[in-house]
Order: C-alpha cells, then sequence, then structure tokens
C-alpha cells in the first residue's frame, strides 16, 4: 500500500513580473551573393549566430570558414551541388567574416527506381510503396526527400502487413555532367505476417483472456500497426498500469502455421492506495478527504473507491465501482453509491444515492452515456412562492428516480490546457419524483467552449464559452431544491460565491431557478516561459420560467497567472464583481489545476 498525502494550495498575493527583453545575437557571417531570398534564409539559419561580434581577424577568419562548411552542407542538401564559396574578413579594427556565395545550378531529380529483395511484396503492396515514393523527375534534388521517400515506402509496406520491412543502403549518383540526382532505393520486405493471439507478460492478477478480448483483430487477420496501437490505447486508458507495452513477437516465435502472437507486457500501478487531501475556498467552504482505492481487484483493470468526505457544503461517504470496457472495448460501466449530507445556503439535503451509467468512447476524447439514478432522502429547504411572493420553508421526504443522458465532443487540442478548437456538453435527466410532492420534469443542459489562437505559435489565445440550462415541466416549488439551477463561483462567474449570482430571499437565501445562461470570455497571453497572464471577464443569470432570462444577468471580471507544468497548467485568479450586492465579497481568489474551461 502507498500513502500519498495531498496538502492544499494557498494563495496569498500575485507579485507583479519585469521582463526584459533578450540580447540581440549576431550572425556567426554574413551571407553575399546572388541567390533568392528563400535561400538566402536558409543560408543564414544554417550559419547560426553568435554572442557578440569577433575580438580579432584570427577569430573573424575562423567564424567565416565554419560558417562556410555549414553553408555547402546545406546547399548541397538543397541539391546545389556545383556551388562556389569564399571565406572573406573585411576591416582591422572591426573585423567581419562573411562567406561568398554563388549557388551554382540546382540538380534535379531522374525516375528514382525501386529494388525489391527476395521475397517481393504482393503485387497490391508493391504499387502502393512505389506510390508511397512520392517524387517524382524534374523535381529539386534535396537530400531530405530522397531520404524520407525511402521512411514512406517502408511506412506504408509495415500498414500493409508486412511487419518486418526494413532499408537495405540505397544508391544515389550525382551526375555532374546533366546536372541530376538518380536515387536506388533496395528494400526487403519480408513476408506478409498474420496474426495470432495474446502473450501476457505481468505480475498483476490481469486476467489474459480480458486483455485478448480487447484485441481488435481475430485470428488469422493481417497484420496492422494501428490495431496493435488500439489495443495499447485501450489497455493505457483504464488508469491501472504504470506502464503497457504492444508489440508483435519476433518472427521466431511464429506458429509452425506462420501466425505470430502479439506480446503485451503490463506493469501494475500500486494495488492499494491511500490518499487524504483538505481543501480551503473562499467561496465553497473548507473540507477534508480520504480516499481509498484498489486497482485490478477483479483481474479486468477496474478500480473500486472507497470516500468519505467532511466539508462545510459536501459531505459524503460512499464507494464507487469503474468496469472499464464492459461487454465490449471503449464502453465503461460506473456504479456508484453513498450516504450524502449537502449544506449550502440554498437547502440541506440528507440522502441516499445510487447510480449506474454505461459510458461510450468514441475516438480518443469524446463520449457519450446514459444511466439511472435512485435518490431517497430529507429536504430541508427555503424557498420563494411566487403567488404569494413571500418566502416559504418546508421539509420534504422525497425518492428521486433519474434518467442519465450525457455526450461530450472534444475537438480541441488538448484536455487541460487548449489553444484551439472547440468542446461540446450535453445533458438531459428526465426525473421522476414521489415522496411528500409527485411531479415529472426534464433537466436540459448544454455547454460550448472555443479557441483561436491569434498567433501560429498560440502565445496569445482567445477562449469562449456558454453555457444554457432549462427545466421542463416543473415549477420553482415542486423541483428539488438541489435539481434547480444555481450560479456562481470558480467554474461558473467567477467573483461571486458558491450559488451568489443569482436573486436572494430577506434573509439572504440564494433563489434556485428553473433556466440558465452564462457566458465568459477569456484572453490568455504567454509572457515568460513557463507563465501565461490571463483577463476575463463572466456573466451568468438565472431565471424562473423554462425559458433563460437575461433581465438579471450579473457580471464579473478579473485576471490570473497560470504556471505550466508537463501534465497542465496550475491556475490562479482574481475576480471582483462589477455589479457587487450586499452581502456579496470585494472579490474571490481561486486556484486549481487546468483552465477555467
Amino acid at each position: 500500500m502507498s500513502l500519498t498525502l495531498r496538502p492544499a494550495l494557498f494563495l496569498f498575493s500575485v507579485a507583479s513580473i519585469a521582463i526584459a527583453a533578450p540580447a540581440a545575437a549576431d550572425p556567426r557571417a554574413q551571407i553575399r551573393g546572388d541567390m533568392d531570398g528563400e535561400l538566402r534564409a536558409q543560408l543564414v539559419r544554417a550559419v547560426g549566430e553568435v554572442d557578440g561580434p569577433p575580438g580579432n581577424r584570427f577569430e573573424a577568419r575562423r567564424r567565416a570558414r565554419g560558417a562556410m562548411e555549414a553553408a555547402e552542407a546545406l546547399l548541397r542538401s538543397e541539391g546545389y551541388y556545383q556551388p562556389v564559396l569564399e571565406d572573406i574578413v573585411e576591416g582591422d579594427d572591426t573585423p567581419v567574416a562573411i562567406v561568398s556565395v554563388t549557388p551554382g545550378p540546382r540538380f534535379n531529380l531522374v525516375e528514382p527506381v525501386l529494388q525489391w529483395s527476395a521475397p517481393a511484396p504482393d503485387g497490391e503492396a508493391a504499387t502502393a510503396a512505389r506510390s508511397g515514393l512520392g517524387l517524382r523527375a524534374g523535381q529539386p534534388g534535396r537530400a531530405v526527400e530522397v531520404i524520407a521517400a525511402e521512411g514512406r515506402v517502408v511506412a506504408g509496406l509495415v500498414r500493409r502487413g508486412y511487419a518486418d520491412a526494413r532499408a537495405e543502403p540505397r544508391r544515389v549518383v550525382v551526375d555532374h555532367s546533366t546536372l541530376t540526382v538518380a536515387p536506388t532505393y533496395n528494400i526487403a520486405s519480408g513476408e506478409l505476417v498474420r496474426l495470432d493471439g495474446i502473450n501476457l507478460e505481468t505480475r498483476g492478477p490481469t486476467n489474459p483472456d480480458w486483455v485478448a478480448g480487447l484485441a481488435p483483430w481475430s485470428e488469422g487477420d493481417t497484420y496492422d500497426p494501428e490495431q496493435v496501437a488500439e489495443l495499447e490505447r485501450r489497455l493505457l486508458e483504464t488508469g491501472v498500469y504504470d506502464g503497457v507495452g504492444v508489440g508483435l513477437a519476433p518472427a521466431a516465435q511464429a506458429r509452425p502455421d506462420g501466425l505470430r502472437p502479439v506480446v503485451v507486457s503490463l506493469t501494475d500501478r500500486p494495488r492499494r492506495i491511500l490518499e487524504a487531501g483538505a481543501t480551503f475556498s473562499t467561496a465553497d467552504g473548507s473540507g477534508v478527504d480520504l480516499i481509498w482505492t484498489w486497482h485490478n481487484r477483479f483481474g479486468r483493470a477496474d478500480t473500486l473507491v472507497w470516500e468519505a468526505r467532511a466539508a462545510d457544503v459536501d459531505s459524503r461517504l460512499g464507494a464507487s465501482l469503474s468496469l472499464p470496457h464492459w461487454r465490449r472495448p471503449g464502453q465503461t460501466l460506473r456504479l456508484s453509491g453513498g450516504l450524502i449530507h449537502e449544506d449550502t445556503d440554498a437547502y440541506r439535503r440528507t440522502a441516499i444515492a445510487a447510480a449506474a451509467d454505461l459510458q461510450q468512447r468514441l475516438g480518443k476524447t469524446s463520449w457519450f452515456s446514459y444511466g439511472i439514478g435512485l435518490d431517497a432522502g430529507q429536504y430541508n429547504e427555503n424557498r420563494f412562492n411566487a403567488v404569494l411572493g413571500l418566502p416559504e420553508k418546508f421539509d420534504r421526504d422525497l425518492v428521486i428516480l433519474t434518467g442519465r443522458g450525457s455526450a461530450y465532443l472534444d475537438y480541441s487540442n488538448d484536455p487541460l490546457d487548449p489553444t484551439q478548437g472547440w468542446r461540446v456538453t450535453l445533458n438531459g435527466q428526465p426525473t421522476a419524483v414521489a415522496g411528500e410532492d409527485t411531479i415529472l420534469f426534464l433537466r436540459a443542459e448544454a455547454q460550448g467552449t472555443a479557441y483561436l489562437p491569434l498567433d501560429d505559435e498560440a502565445k496569445t489565445v482567445l477562449a469562449g464559452r456558454l453555457r444554457v440550462g432549462s427545466i421542463i415541466g416543473g415549477t420553482e416549488l415542486t423541483v428539488p431544491s438541489d435539481r434547480l439551477f444555481y450560479s456562481g463561483g470558480g467554474g461558473s462567474v467567477r467573483g461571486y460565491e458558491y450559488q451568489g449570482v443569482g436573486p436572494r430571499l430577506p434573509d439572504g437565501t440564494p433563489r434556485g431557478g428553473l433556466s440558465l445562461f452564462e457566458t465568459s470570455f477569456e484572453v490568455r497571453r504567454a509572457v515568460w516561459r513557463n507563465l501565461q497572464a490571463v483577463a476575463f471577464v463572466d456573466a451568468g443569470a438565472i431565471g424562473f420560467q423554462e425559458n433563460p432570462n437575461f433581465n438579471n444577468l450579473r457580471y464579473g471580471a478579473g485576471f490570473g497567472v497560470r504556471y505550466k507544468l508537463p501534465f497542465g497548467p496550475i491556475r490562479a485568479d482574481i475576480a471582483f464583481p462589477l455589479d457587487r450586492r450586499d452581502g456579496d465579497s470585494d472579490f474571490q481568489i481561486y486556484v486549481s489545476i487546468g483552465q477555467a474551461f
């Protein structure tokens, strides 16, 4: 068993950082000569830069000769095999290193020759390999393209089942009389490989039959590296292995009929992990957590989590079980249950809850899920009676059956720090309530985010978020308080406390609504190394009809910093309510991992 302590992270101040511009570097040598601008720029990059000018003519001569060698290598790689170069030093007191360049004619390719070492691949694979060369007679004889073409041929053969394909020494003839480059490729394709089952290598309890069921091929299928990579992805996404290796067995391990197995090597994470944590928030209150995680308890990459949490707002005692690749690859069964006690400004709830969901992966990061939830408990609620125009307190014992459907489409480039693309989240919950009230309603919610880089390196990124929600078929008084919409907090409208955006009752209790509207806009700018500065504006409103109401929009604005680490950025924001009411704080501070959205 391993013990991990996760201390809380506190932000006490935000320091301003002055950034000095780096000193300009000097080129190692000047490039002179008649040539096109693109070639000149390539030569300048090849020659490189130095920290300062040469101190004497000897140093200048050394730099010029080194620059000339770099320039000659660049010219030859670009197909200029007859250049005229000269290293020059001008000046006595302030010597200058110069390389004079006359590129000469550019050599062109002739039709490349592709030769097979026995055995040759089948006709279709051979034709595809020739097409994959991507070289044609008359194009510049650039060395990088000649080498890359060989790699494309081998990669194309591997994709078509020739797993042992390799390149043998090639022959490239540079003819100075005809100004041509003639490449001849010698390729050994090997035999076509057909797959057997799985050979599992692990010290853990993983069931070999379960791993075999994840393979996206059948016995006798042609080798496909993408299918082998997909098996590796399926094992990695379970989250219970520290290491996963999936590869084709050597030819010596082939069966008598020629089929070759795929070797799967698994290194398990610690079987038991105990985590303790504490949180503090100016908006959401404080809490302590104890989490005990069991990995691979049933030998199928399952995760069983026991959780105990005591907090100002949300306390619970429960367990959850995750069974990845349930019945088919990419589908995860999640079961959960526990005792819950919520004590918010809007309501108090003590309940027992259970849920079951099936989630199906779509691509690498998108998914949809469906399931069912059952809650039974006591509600102590402060509500507003719109008919009487007065606040009302009541206690109810309710049983709630909820259908749960959701989808997540992710076309962004990073889960924690996106710089381009978009995401959409959809949720629908048809709900039946029994007990001291009987009601049927549908709770629907959608959120979209988008990211636009303003430059090629994504140093400046515009990010936007839009969220809407509606409850259809219920009223403010009959819908349970925990199913109403609230707004305010770090993942909502910053600058306001948790549930602090909507209207309040005379005693200050937040009033939940039947509709929701939120939007956010951020400008994210890289300022220095791993630091990013952010400015943002958020807005949100709670409505009391099915359609969102924009009459009571509340706004918050602020700024923050992001410190980027390999696993994602650490976020620290300070936000201010722009239309502060009595009871609202002057500001709110948020610290978390990942961007705000």
